[in-house]
């Protein structure tokens, strides 16, 4: 959740949104979330319901849930759904800002018809 904070402004710039989930209870996960100043939405998910509706996996030889990157689009349709096979396995930044900048380009297109 780092490098999201770390570019937060680039995706508020591209008109998207980022909402966080954690596994933990609404008092750790907000304690957590207000200790790290993270600047965007952050959802306790203790009853693993997101995670279930997103198909995210936990592997308890892995330390847990599992990350998922998903890009929704503005009408509600999943455009990227990246579910990580370690703690470590993340799209970079720079390729979810590029897929962020096709979406716009896609929607002006969609405006001008």
């Amino acid at each position: 959740m780092a490098q999201l904070r770390q570019d937060h402004q680039e995706f508020v710039g591209r008109d998207a949104e980022i909402i966080a989930i954690g596994p933990e209870d609404a008092p750790t996960f907000a304690a957590w979330w207000h200790e790290n100043e993270m600047p965007f939405v952050g959802v306790p998910d203790p009853e693993h319901r997101l995670e279930g509706l997103y198909g995210q996996q936990v592997k308890l030889h892995k330390l847990g849930r599992l990350p998922a990157q998903i890009v929704v689009d503005k009408k509600g349709t999943i455009r990227l759904a990246h579910y990580g096979n370690s703690m470590s396995d993340i799209p970079e930044n720079s390729d979810l800002l590029s897929l962020l900048d096709e979406l716009n380009r896609e929607e002006e297109h969609l405006q001008e018809r």
